[in-house]
């Protein structure tokens, strides 16, 4: 029987799309004049910060982009504000690196109203350890870690909606809790979508307690479980014993999980590790690529159409 031939798609919005995407090459995208650069009086003892959480998540956002050091962040804000003909002072490199510790990083995005289809995934940061050509030339070392990354992106815009930043040995279904509670509770969540690394009963028991459809691949050995819990999982596997694995997941919409994917590889298009030291500042340092990354894709995002 020959396999039926593969839908091909057409983007039909190429003009806006290429704008979009020279747009992300500038500068004036992440800055903007009526930014309140220095910080308020917190009306608490002690020294008051001097620059805003905006001025230093502004110069982060270019040290992350550009791949640069500390120091040579602040020479490159310093040209810019020159270049806009603003005469604010530039925070040093102490500043930025004391202030990232705690930093309250913003991460935007644009809200579904029609209801959000969650889709998660995870993969791993290395933050310690020789490159690949070392370890391919003599073979890796024991000092090789990695942070593990967990994301929720929508499945209509392609933004974050959540991030959590864990150590390699949590388990992708143990921040699934964690991932949902990031979402406005106002926010309708219409369903969540994961690889087979969810398919456990804490993960469906967070999804079915915020009223939404797991859609997650049983287990090739998986069994008819009790409760209302498992009605979506047990559903799944009669579909998967009746029609097949392959039609479950053309049925179910899981191949939509494919876009989750394809974030990661733009978020390690920044960098294939992280540069901070210290794990609070290697969370904000994430935070920062994905407040980066939904910047992009507000800027314009490709629609397709099938192409008969």
């Amino acid at each position: 029987m020959s396999q039926p031939r593969k839908p091909r798609y057409r983007t039909t919005n190429w003009k806006q799309y290429n704008a979009a995407l020279k747009a992300r090459g500038s500068l004036t995208v992440w800055l903007d004049k009526r930014m309140c650069w220095f910080a308020a009086a917190s009306g608490k003892r002690g020294r008051s910060p001097k620059f805003s959480d905006a001025a230093i998540q502004f110069c982060l956002t270019l040290k992350n982009l550009f791949g640069l050091a500390l120091r040579q962040t602040t020479g490159l804000v310093e040209s810019v504000l020159h270049l806009y003909g603003l005469a604010w002072p530039v925070p040093d490199f102490s500043t930025l690196c004391r202030r990232q510790l705690d930093l309250n990083v913003q991460v935007p995005y644009t809200r579904s109203h029609a209801g959000l289809h969650l889709l998660v995934d995870s993969t791993g940061i290395k933050f310690l350890g020789e490159g690949e050509w070392k370890c391919k030339k003599h073979g890796p070392e024991r000092r090789r870690q990695w942070r593990k990354l967990h994301i929720g992106i929508d499945a209509k815009t392609l933004q974050i909606r959540a991030i959590c930043v864990t150590s390699n040995n949590v388990s992708d279904a143990a921040v699934i809790p964690d991932l949902l509670q990031q979402l406005p509770a106002d926010e309708t969540l219409e369903s969540l979508t994961g690889d087979g690394a969810y398919d456990t009963q804490p993960a469906y028991e967070a999804v079915i307690r915020r009223g939404a459809i797991p859609i997650i691949p049983p287990r090739k050995n998986a069994r008819i479980r009790r409760g209302s819990v498992f009605e979506h999982r047990n559903a799944a596997i009669t579909a998967c014993r009746r029609l097949g694995r392959s039609i479950w997941k053309r049925w179910s919409g899981y191949h939509r999980r494919s876009l989750v994917e394809t974030k990661m590889h733009c978020i390690k298009r920044l960098g294939e590790r992280v540069m901070s030291r210290t794990f609070e500042r290697q969370v904000n340092e994430l935070h920062i690529r994905a407040a980066i990354l939904n910047r992009f894709t507000e800027l314009g995002r490709p629609q397709t159409a099938a192409v008969a």
